[in-house]
């Protein structure tokens, strides 16, 4: 994505100052979910919390591949880093949990691997996109399989949590 914001600028008639503020808006979102992910991950449980993220990241991807202006990708941006953050700690947290001994070891260091290539490969991959297509296929194109995690992950994986309801009684939503 970092590779296509000038085109994403170019593309909304937005400057620099401005164009910084879609990636600002996304990594902001993210870091206030990914502390909460493990208490909604308990209300819902691992498994649907996983399943609602991938859809909403999977909608805003869709919104931000149809923004008309600068201030509607940044919104769009800001809502996708927002559902779209949980997924982290649930991957992790779900490699650890569905998985024992040593094929732990081999989950958690194929997700790590992962985790540290796409910072890598992304800006190449997206750069190529919006050179070869336009700025919008790099979020059209998290349309298709966003929506088979969505179907599969309810469908194949059971859960290995439950979820607890009761616990949105006790919460600190003033805090």
């Amino acid at each position: 994505m970092s590779a296509s914001l000038r085109n994403i600028g170019g593309g909304l008639s937005a400057g620099a100052d401005d164009t910084v503020w879609v990636q600002t808006s996304y990594l902001i979102a993210e870091i206030i979910v990914i502390p909460l992910s493990g208490w909604l991950s308990r209300v819902l449980s691992t498994r649907w919390l996983f399943c609602i993220s991938a859809v909403g990241f999977t909608g805003a991807s869709l919104l931000c591949g149809f923004a008309w202006n600068i201030q509607s990708m940044i919104v769009f941006r800001a809502l996708q880093g927002f559902l779209g953050g949980w997924m982290i700690p649930m991957v992790f947290t779900s490699a650890i949990g569905f998985f024992s001994g040593k094929h732990r070891v081999i989950a958690t260091a194929a997700v790590g691997s992962i985790a540290s290539l796409a910072p890598t490969l992304g800006p190449t991959i997206g750069g190529w996109i919006t050179d070869s297509y336009s700025w919008q296929w790099i979020f059209l194109i998290n349309v298709i399989p966003g929506t088979l995690v969505a179907v599969a992950v309810p469908l194949l994986v059971k859960g290995y949590d439950k979820r607890n309801l009761g616990l949105l009684r006790g919460a600190d939503y003033l805090g």
